[in-house]
């Protein structure tokens, strides 16, 4: 019996918008506080962000599994 399917998961990632930049993000916590910041507008890879509480600046960065970082500016 053979296989007549194939599986690739780069399908997969395709279709979650991995990998592309377009993550959108609504909160995020403050590598500075902890603080859990909702924002009113979303943003996403290479946005600058504030957090809210301790007024921290941050630059975002979305990594090609689609996991968020900052950095500080």
């Amino acid at each position: 019996m053979s296989n007549d399917f194939v599986f690739d998961d780069d399908d997969f990632a395709k279709e979650g918008g991995a990998g592309s930049g377009s993550r959108e993000f609504d909160e995020f916590d403050c590598p500075g506080c902890n603080a859990n910041n909702p924002v009113d507008e979303k943003f996403t890879d290479g946005d600058e962000v504030r957090c809210n509480y301790c007024g921290c600046e941050f630059k975002a960065l979305v990594n090609q599994e689609g996991k968020l970082r900052f950095r500080e500016l």
